[in-house]
C-alpha cells in the first residue's frame, strides 16, 4: 500500500511539473506576443493559435483523453467563423474545447480577477463580460460582435457561470446578440466528461472531481484532479445558420434545445 500510494504520488507530482512547465512557456510566449505584436487583431489570432497549442500539451499533462464528435463540422470554421456555443462545468472545458481548434473566449470578469486563471486568459485573447453590471452590457455586445465581424471563431457559455455537470442551466440570452448582429452562424457544443478513471461518470462526487463551481476554491480542486485520468465527450452539433428573422431569445432557445438533448443522449 505504501508503495502504490508513494508511487501515486510521485505520478501527481510529473503531472504538476508537467502543467508547470506548459505554463510558464505559454506565459513566456504570450508575453513576448503583448510586446512584440502591436496589431491587436494579428495579436489575438496569434493568442488563440498559442492556447490551441498549450491545450493539447495540457491534455496529456492531465491525462485527459478527448473524443470529438463529428470532427467535420470543424471544418467548417475554416470556411467561415462562427459563435459557438457550449454548456460549461469546469476551467478545464477551456483546455477541451481550445484543443480542437483556435477560438477566443468570452468570459467573466470575476474570472479575470484571479491570480492566475485571470493571466491565462488575458494572455489567451479572451473577451471578458461583466455578469453583475447591465449597464455594460451593449457596449460588450459591440466589442463581441466586432470580434466576430474579424473573423474569429469567438466561444461563449451561455449559461452564465459553470454547473455541477448534472445538466444544462437554462442560457443566457443577451449576448446571442452579437451573432445577430455580426451575421454569422452558430455552432452549438455539447461538453461531457464520460469516465473518471476508466469508469462511467454516474454520480455527484465523481463529477465535483472535475466541475469548478459555486464556492469551489481553484488549488485544492486542482490538486486533487491531477491524480485522476479523465475521458471527455465533445459533440459538435447542427448549426444553427443565420436567419434575420431569428432574434436572440429565439436562437438562445433553439442552441439549448440542441445542447440539452445532445447532453443527455451521449
Amino acid at each position: 500500500m505504501k508503495e502504490q500510494s508513494a508511487f501515486a504520488g510521485m505520478m501527481r507530482g510529473l503531472r504538476l511539473l508537467s502543467v508547470c512547465y506548459w505554463l510558464l512557456s505559454f506565459f513566456i510566449r504570450g508575453w513576448l506576443m503583448q510586446v512584440f505584436i502591436r496589431d491587436k487583431i494579428k495579436r489575438r489570432h496569434r493568442q488563440s493559435r498559442l492556447t490551441t497549442i498549450t491545450a493539447r500539451h495540457m491534455l496529456k499533462s492531465f491525462h485527459i483523453k478527448v473524443n470529438l464528435r463529428n470532427p467535420e463540422r470543424l471544418q467548417l470554421l475554416d470556411k467561415v467563423n462562427g459563435l459557438i456555443v457550449s454548456n460549461h462545468v469546469s476551467y478545464l472545458d477551456i483546455i477541451v474545447l481550445a484543443s480542437c481548434y483556435p477560438m477566443v473566449f468570452i468570459t467573466s470578469l470575476e474570472m479575470a480577477a484571479n491570480p492566475i486563471l485571470g493571466d491565462i486568459t488575458r494572455l489567451g485573447g479572451s473577451l471578458f463580460t461583466n455578469r453583475k453590471k447591465r449597464t455594460t452590457l451593449p457596449a460588450e455586445i459591440a466589442n463581441f460582435t466586432t470580434a466576430l465581424k474579424e473573423g474569429f471563431n469567438v466561444v461563449l457559455f451561455a449559461e452564465g457561470t459553470s454547473t455541477n455537470g448534472a445538466s444544462v442551466y437554462p442560457f443566457k440570452k443577451s449576448l446571442f446578440q452579437a451573432a445577430v448582429n455580426a451575421e454569422v452562424d452558430i455552432l452549438p457544443c455539447c461538453v461531457r466528461y464520460a469516465k473518471l478513471d476508466g469508469i462511467p461518470i454516474t454520480s455527484q462526487p465523481q463529477r465535483d472531481i472535475i466541475c469548478w463551481y459555486a464556492t469551489t476554491t481553484f488549488l485544492p480542486h486542482f490538486w486533487k484532479l491531477l491524480k485522476h485520468d479523465v475521458e471527455a465527450e465533445v459533440s459538435l452539433l447542427e448549426p444553427i445558420h443565420h436567419d434575420p428573422k431569428l432574434n436572440r431569445q429565439q436562437l438562445s432557445e433553439l442552441t439549448h434545445e440542441s445542447i440539452l438533448s445532445a447532453f443527455f443522449q451521449s
